[in-house]
């Protein structure tokens, strides 16, 4: 549901979502500087807004950084998905084929997707997929994706572990990750 609310005297706009399965209130800045609002499904309309209330500064803040962020990425349109996609698989596959050499892990599928929020990602059945923007990111950036998803068949997780094997190949992942965040 569409609603409306004065934080420091400007209108917002947020979408009011109420779950059954949800047990807190969550608040998202999309990255097209939209604010949506989840709450539990008991859960009150002043009680979301009041809560909406003590998060104003961050909220506004997060809204004019994506209001204020240029991105050198194009849009994930359809037609360039289906343009540049081969492009996509053939520098994926190579550099996958590259980097396994170190690694040794076996995968399933491959999947070029036209992804928006997620530059990759890996299956518990040891599928990859990788956003077909990925032809439009530095090399350094590329591979890092590339290795961070080859080491989840390794590291199914986020541990020390997982980030010790990317390590191996990607010594300055810590810098790279920064960097594709604030993309």
């Amino acid at each position: 549901m569409q609603k409306e609310i004065i934080l420091n005297n400007q209108k917002i706009p947020y979408t009011f979502r109420k779950s059954r399965r949800s047990r807190c209130m969550r608040l998202t800045i999309k990255t097209d500087a939209t604010l949506v609002v989840s709450v539990p499904w008991l859960l009150s309309g002043k009680k979301a807004e009041d809560f909406i209330m003590q998060k104003a500064d961050w909220i506004l803040g997060k809204i004019k950084h994506f209001q204020n962020k240029e991105s050198s990425l194009p849009s994930a349109t359809r037609k360039d998905y289906l343009k540049y996609k081969n492009l996509a698989r053939e520098i994926v596959e190579k550099k996958l084929k590259y980097f396994n050499e170190f690694y040794g892990f076996s995968y399933n599928r491959v999947f070029i997707r036209n992804q928006k929020t997620r530059w990759g990602s890996c299956s518990k059945v040891g599928n990859l997929n990788f956003s077909y923007r990925i032809i439009y990111l530095s090399e350094k950036l590329c591979n890092y994706i590339i290795v961070h998803e080859l080491c989840h068949l390794g590291e199914f997780n986020h541990s020390q572990d997982f980030w010790d094997l990317v390590a191996k190949t990607v010594p300055e992942y810590k810098k790279i990750r920064k960097e594709i965040k604030g993309m």
